[in-house]
């Protein structure tokens, strides 16, 4: 089997897909990140080799999320891109024709506006974190509910109560000041839904043309309560896509096809990046007054990137040294 490679490294999750040469997703694995991207990437890698036959061939890998820039020199890949040309490259695979993508993910949400298959708009949350699948999960852990059982219950409600949406912390306390009141469970979750739903569309779907089809991905999706309350709120059917939770890998794979079809050979480093041993450091440069603060990583050993400075000298001493050797 051939295919290619995809992984999305985000703040709360880490997921890797492997898709085969005809754009089939064969397997997919979804990892929380716990603060530790490299080691959950290696995790990762190492459970997608022993889920695929011995004779697999990667022939391209892609790397997106907020850890993209790590995950591509840590695997070798061949396209590393944003998280907003991932997901749309997906959802217009997956859903021919699909205009609007609703994306809200462990930290963060954004809206991408598609017309005739091209990004037209798009936003992206940048104060707030209500809604997002970090918020909900504390949510759900502070009423002792399992993150899974959320949608389900909001949907059994029959009285939604309003809850004040405008940020994290007056959505907390007002969704106990109804549990006081003696609000039930179900309303209480309804209502708190629908609110983050209303503060989604009046911050990040804030002047946009939401027009259907209407997909919704990331891992909120998976809630029932939130998919409802966006349609009863937008009037639209809104789909959720199969592997909705890791569309931005499925688009890092897709991308890396496309750049391997460019470029020529993957250099993609194999699955024996499981086992390599990763070490990160950082220092500060003296060598003008700006004092920039240099990121490396190290493979066995061997210093393989630098970041963090501005004029280049310590990125272009890493290309040297390859050049040299």
């Amino acid at each position: 089997m051939k295919g290619y490679l995809g992984i999305d490294v985000g703040s709360v999750s880490t997921n890797i897909v492997f898709l085969d040469e005809g754009g089939i997703i064969r397997e997919s694995i979804y990892l929380r990140t716990q603060g530790r991207p490299i080691a959950t990437v290696q995790k990762g890698l190492g459970k997608l080799k022993d889920r695929l036959p011995s004779n697999i061939k990667v022939r391209g890998a892609g790397a997106t999320g907020s850890g993209r820039n790590l995950a591509g020199i840590v695997v070798g890949a061949d396209a590393v891109k944003n998280e907003i040309t991932a997901h749309a490259v997906a959802a217009s695979i997956l859903v021919p024709g699909v205009q609007t993508i609703l994306e809200i993910g462990g930290q963060d949400s954004k809206i991408i506006v598609l017309r005739n298959g091209v990004v037209s708009d798009f936003a992206m949350n940048t104060v707030c974190a209500a809604g997002t699948g970090s918020f909900l999960d504390q949510q759900a852990a502070r009423l002792n509910i399992a993150i899974e059982k959320f949608g389900e219950i909001a949907l059994q409600s029959e009285a939604v109560v309003r809850i004040a949406g405008r940020c994290a912390v007056f959505a907390e306390s007002d969704m106990v000041h109804k549990q006081q009141m003696g609000c039930s469970l179900p309303d209480i979750l309804a209502g708190l839904c629908e609110a983050l739903v209303r503060n989604y569309l009046n911050n990040v779907g804030k002047g946009k043309d939401i027009l259907a089809p209407v997909v919704f991905q990331g891992g909120v999706a998976a809630n029932a309560g939130m998919v409802r309350a966006f349609e009863k709120a937008l009037g639209l059917s809104v789909l959720v896509p199969p592997y909705f939770d890791v569309m931005g890998a499925v688009g890092a794979a897709l991308l890396a096809r496309e750049a391997v079809a460019r470029k020529g050979p993957s250099s993609f480093k194999g699955f024996g990046v499981s086992e390599a041993c990763f070490k990160t450091g950082s220092f500060e440069c003296a060598g003008c007054a700006n004092l920039c603060e240099v990121v490396e990583i190290a493979e066995d050993g061997k210093v393989i990137a630098r970041w963090g400075d501005r004029c280049g000298k310590w990125l272009n001493s890493v290309h040297r040294e390859e050049k040299i050797s």
